[in-house]
């Protein structure tokens, strides 16, 4: 089977989601890349140094330089007459483009995939994360999001491709391109970060969770993240959300620390090679998923765990 990637990027570098989505659909088959923007040349040329990929198509026109879905999934949909799969990072790029993707070529999607069991046939978490299904397709064309978290990444370094230029209808008229307010932070991405420090409810306010997550993240350079009812609270930003509504993550190190484990706020993050809870409630659902337990008083624990790194 041939597979087209869409790779996530900025017009200038490729991001890490494209190579986990990469490593899925190599499972799948042959894979080609997709990068679809504006000036865009070196981050085509960053995608053809991923190893395994055959070629990279490059549609470089100011239509697509912020990857809007109304542009982009039409300019798919042509290529895809020589392609059986088209597979998405299911961030929210890949989100917004592959649904519409699989409406124009009249298929079902499949998202999320954790898993290739054959040519057709995947696993998909389902009920946030606390069942895993597998689904098989009888469509001709397949198309995919990527759970990220799921798949090692592909190596950014040690391919050869070829880049072609192609091109599609460009503007649709359908939307158009406003702006954009980026939060600017020298932390890493929460889903790149290695360790994630996140902070739960019990923070109380947005002045205690500076004060007692920031230090402790600063130690360990460390992304920061919160329970959606940190975020709902107003203690963080939106994009510092970890859970089923928010972002997926699986870092080496997960601190969760006064976050009592609900099932939304666990199918993001319990896929973490080390799970650390901090939480005073013994019986918080955190502790069934934590490699490690400390029960106690976060304002106690914390300062003197920062203090001793």
């Amino acid at each position: 089977m041939k597979t087209l990637v869409l790779v996530e990027h900025d017009n200038a570098s490729v991001r890490d989601a494209t190579l986990a989505t990469v490593t899925a659909a190599a499972a799948i088959g042959d894979v080609d890349l997709l990068v679809a923007g504006s000036n865009a040349r070196a981050a085509a040329d960053e995608a053809a140094k991923v190893a395994g990929v055959g070629k990279v198509l490059l549609a470089d026109d100011a239509a697509y330089e912020h990857q809007l879905a109304e542009n982009v999934a039409p300019l798919v949909a042509g290529l895809m007459a020589d392609y059986d799969a088209f597979v998405a990072p299911a961030t929210t790029t890949g989100k917004n483009i592959a649904p519409r993707v699989a409406a124009l070529l009249d298929v079902m999607q499949i998202s999320d995939i954790m898993s290739v069991e054959g040519d057709k046939t995947f696993t998909r978490p389902i009920y946030a994360g606390n069942a895993i299904a597998t689904v098989q397709s009888s469509d001709a064309k397949l198309v995919l999001t990527v759970r990220g978290t799921a798949f090692d990444k592909a190596e950014a370094e040690g391919g050869s491709a070829s880049v072609e230029e192609v091109s599609g209808k460009g503007d649709s008229g359908l939307s158009e391109f406003v702006s954009q307010e980026l939060a600017e932070s020298e932390r890493p991405e929460l889903t790149s970060a290695g360790i994630i420090v996140s902070g739960g409810r019990a923070l109380k306010d947005a002045a205690t969770f500076e004060q007692y997550i920031t230090p402790l993240a600063d130690k360990l350079g460390a992304g920061i993240g919160a329970s959606r009812a940190a975020v709902d609270a107003g203690y963080v930003p939106n994009d510092y959300q970890v859970g089923q509504t928010g972002k997926i993550v699986a870092p080496d190190v997960y601190f969760a620390i006064g976050i009592s484990g609900a099932i939304q706020h666990l199918a993001g993050m319990k896929d973490s090679k080390t799970i650390i809870a901090i939480n005073k409630d013994e019986d918080a659902p955190i502790f069934q998923v934590a490699d490690i337990g400390l029960v106690g008083d976060l304002f106690k624990i914390v300062p003197e765990l920062t203090e001793k790194l």
